[in-house]
C-alpha cells in the first residue's frame, strides 16, 4: 500500500494518527483528509478532529459498521486518504425533515459551471437513516442531469438505529449527506450480482421504505408464502432478520436493470421494511442470491476497472454490510477474489447502501448489496 496517499489505523489514537498527519502536514500543507471510521471508535472522534485542526488539515468523513483491510472486515480503527488540494463539499443536515428541498440544498452547494464536456464525479455519503434517498437521487437528477457522474454510499449503525454518523472537522451530523466533488476521470464500478427469475409479483401499496401490500394483500404472508415455497425455509417474526437478508426483493426497472432491496424488519401490521424505497405499483421478485463461491461479481467487476493500470496498489472499496450478512465467511473469499481479479488490494468501509449506475448511464440509483470499486488517484492541488 502507498502510505503517501493511505493509511490505516487499526485503533483511532494519538500514537499511530499524529506522526501520519505531521508527514502529511508537510507534504500537502493545504490538504484534506477522507476519514472512513469504524462505529466502535466514535468515542474517539473528537480526537481526530482536534488533531486535523492542529495541523491545518480540512477533515471530512463518516461512520461505518465496520472496515476492510487486508481482505478482512474488521470492527475497529480508521481509514484515512489524503487530497493534496481541499475538494468542494458540503455537509448538510436535517434532510430527513426537508422534503423536496433536499436535492436543491446539494445542487445549491456546488459550483454553478461545472465542465459539461469533463463532468466531476460527486461523491454522496448519506446517513444510512435518511428515509427517501431515492427520491433525493431522483429530484437531484432533475437539478443536475448529466453535469456530474454519481457515486456514493451510506453510512451509519448496522443496528439500523439512528446515530450521528456524518462528520467535518468541527461538527458530527445525522439525517444528513456529505458531498465531495472529485475528478470525473476516475475509473469505478459497482456490481450486485443478483440474478432476478420471471415470476413478478406487484408492490400494491408502499410508504417509503415500507412494503404495505403485495398483489393487494398485506406483504409479509405473500413474502412469507413466496420464500417457503422457492427455498423452504418458514420465516415468522423472531426468525424474520436473521432468514430475510437472504432473500431480497429485486425492483425491474423499464431498462430490464434490477434493483437490489433487503428487507430488514416488520411492522405490526404485516408491513416490510428495507433498506431504500420501494416505488408504489413496482414489479417486485425474489432475488437468486449469489452464489458463495461464484467469481461472477469479482470479475464482473473487474472488467469495468481494467480499463487502465491503477493509480495505486490499492483500491477504495465498499461492500454492503446486508450482502456480508448473507455470504457470512465466504464475503472475505470474496473479497480476495475482487482482489485476485482487478490486481489491487482493496481498503475501504462497510455500507449500508451504495449509489451509482449500473450501466453506462448517468442517472443515479440507489442500491443494496452491491459492490463499489474506486481506482483512486491523487487530484492536483486545485479543487475539481
Amino acid at each position: 500500500m502507498n502510505e503517501e496517499t493511505f493509511h490505516l489505523l487499526e485503533t483511532l489514537g494519538e500514537d499511530g494518527l499524529l506522526p501520519v498527519l505531521s508527514v502529511w502536514r508537510d507534504r500537502y500543507p493545504r490538504g484534506a483528509i477522507i476519514a472512513l471510521v469504524a462505529e466502535s471508535e466514535r468515542s474517539r472522534l473528537p480526537l481526530l478532529q482536534a488533531a486535523c485542526r492542529a495541523h491545518g488539515l480540512v477533515l471530512l468523513g463518516a461512520l461505518f459498521p465496520g472496515l476492510i483491510r487486508q481482505e478482512r472486515f474488521v470492527t475497529q480503527g480508521a481509514c484515512l486518504l489524503v487530497l493534496p488540494g481541499v475538494p468542494r463539499h458540503a455537509l448538510i443536515d436535517r434532510l430527513d425533515a426537508d422534503g423536496p428541498g433536499s436535492a436543491a440544498r446539494i445542487a445549491a452547494a456546488l459550483p454553478q459551471d461545472l465542465d459539461a464536456e469533463a463532468p466531476p464525479t460527486l461523491f454522496m455519503i448519506f446517513d444510512a437513516m435518511v428515509p427517501n434517498i431515492a427520491s433525493i437521487l431522483d429530484d437531484l437528477y432533475l437539478e443536475l442531469a448529466d453535469g456530474v457522474r454519481y457515486l456514493g454510499a451510506n453510512a451509519g449503525s448496522e443496528t439500523f438505529q439512528p446515530m450521528p454518523c456524518l462528520f467535518d472537522g468541527e461538527r458530527l451530523i445525522g439525517d444528513g449527506v456529505l458531498c465531495l466533488l472529485l475528478p470525473g476521470d476516475w475509473n469505478t464500478g459497482l456490481i450486485h450480482g443478483y440474478r432476478a427469475p420471471d415470476d413478478l409479483v406487484t408492490a400494491t401499496a408502499t410508504a417509503g421504505n415500507k412494503i404495505v401490500g403485495i398483489d393487494w394483500r398485506p406483504a409479509f404472508p405473500v413474502y412469507r408464502d413466496k420464500v417457503l415455497e422457492r427455498y423452504g425455509v418458514a420465516l415468522d417474526r423472531e426468525n424474520f432478520y436473521r432468514y430475510a437478508v437472504h432473500f431480497p426483493f429485486g425492483i425491474e426497472l423499464a431498462n430490464g436493470q434490477t434493483l437490489v432491496r433487503i428487507p430488514v424488519a416488520l411492522d405490526a401490521d404485516d408491513g416490510i421494511l428495507c433498506v431504500g424505497e420501494v416505488p408504489n405499483n413496482a414489479l417486485l421478485t425474489l432475488l437468486q442470491s449469489p452464489e458463495v463461491d461464484s467469481l461472477d461479481t469479482a470479475r464482473s467487476l473487474a472488467e469495468r476497472l481494467r480499463l487502465e493500470p491503477p493509480a495505486y496498489p490499492w483500491l477504495l472499496f465498499f461492500y454492503c454490510a446486508g450482502r456480508r450478512l448473507h455470504l457470512g465467511e465466504a464475503a472475505e473469499r470474496e473479497l480476495t477474489a475482487c482482489a485476485r481479479e482487478i490486481g489491487a488490494d482493496p481498503i475501504g468501509a462497510l455500507t449500508l447502501g451504495e449509489i451509482g449506475s449500473l450501466g453506462e448511464g448517468a442517472y443515479p440509483l440507489f442500491h443494496n448489496a452491491a459492490v463499489l470499486g474506486i481506482r483512486w488517484k491523487a487530484p492536483g492541488d486545485k479543487p475539481a
